[in-house]
């Protein structure tokens, strides 16, 4: 059974298809990539997938159970976790208290505990802070612990965005452009980072990426969409050398 199985899925926005009879599996420990020119769907099936949208036709099953219809929050604590095209941390908190904050989906001593700080409250928050520590350790951030994310350059923070999600204790961790915006060595040091989160933490690792090298390199197998179709899927070297991919990304030859 794939960790993650979709099948058939579709939406429309306004009477526009936006997303046609999409298939997509993902087992624990793959690294897959979803590339397709600008508007192609990409960012409409993360938003599926995560609850943001709730899609026309089609399934998606987490573990073999649908997870169709339930609330973005629901579908994290069930082991789904991402990142944006754009960035998007608490600004005005340090770099710790953002990747805290990932670990509050999963607090066991609820509310009242809360309100009281009782000792079991106070074990748990204990042990919460020695892990986010640990995982800000792990992505080269525990010098800038307690700095306000907000001053954190643009490298760091796409750190700091994954070291969040991964707070979550996610099994599957979709990526939506995690590359936009960087320096080549940047994108040098991204794929290094997602080698070594793949290796680490054993999650399903779900990319979408407008970077084709980065994509490439890393990436077992590629999903290509073009408006909201699925065009093709294979190993980088088939993707490379497909017709339909080379015409959705080149256009087709004007005739002589």
């Amino acid at each position: 059974m794939p960790l993650l199985e979709i099948s058939h899925l579709g939406i429309d926005f306004g009477g526009l298809r936006a997303l046609s009879d999409f298939h997509f599996t993902l087992d624990q420990g793959e690294l897959v990539g979803l590339i397709g020119p600008n508007g192609a769907g990409k960012t409409t099936v993360f938003n599926i997938v995560t609850g943001v949208y709730q899609p026309d036709a089609g399934d998606v099953r987490l573990a073999g159970k649908s997870i169709v219809g339930l609330k973005p929050f629901r579908i994290n604590r069930l082991g789904v976790a991402r990142t944006f095209q754009n960035v998007r941390l608490f600004g005005g908190l340090s770099v710790l208290d953002n990747v805290l904050i990932g670990f509050n989906q999963s607090v066991a001593h609820g509310f009242v505990g809360t309100l009281l700080r009782s000792h079991a409250h106070q074990i748990e928050e204990h042990l919460h802070e020695q892990q986010a520590i640990e995982l800000l350790g792990t992505f080269d951030l525990l010098d800038r612990l307690h700095d306000p994310a907000r001053t954190l350059a643009y490298g760091p923070q796409r750190r700091l965005e994954i070291a969040r999600a991964l707070a979550t204790r996610p099994k599957i961790l979709l990526l939506d452009e995690p590359a936009a915006g960087m320096n080549p060595q940047e994108k040098i040091d991204l794929m290094n980072l997602i080698a070594m989160i793949r290796r680490k933490f054993s999650v399903g690792l779900w990319l979408i990426e407008h970077d084709m090298k980065l994509v490439m390199s890393i990436c077992q197998r590629i999903t290509v969409l073009d408006h909201g179709e699925t065009i093709a899927v294979g190993s980088p070297a088939e993707i490379q050398e497909n017709p339909k991919v080379i015409e959705a990304y080149l256009g087709s030859p004007e005739p002589a």
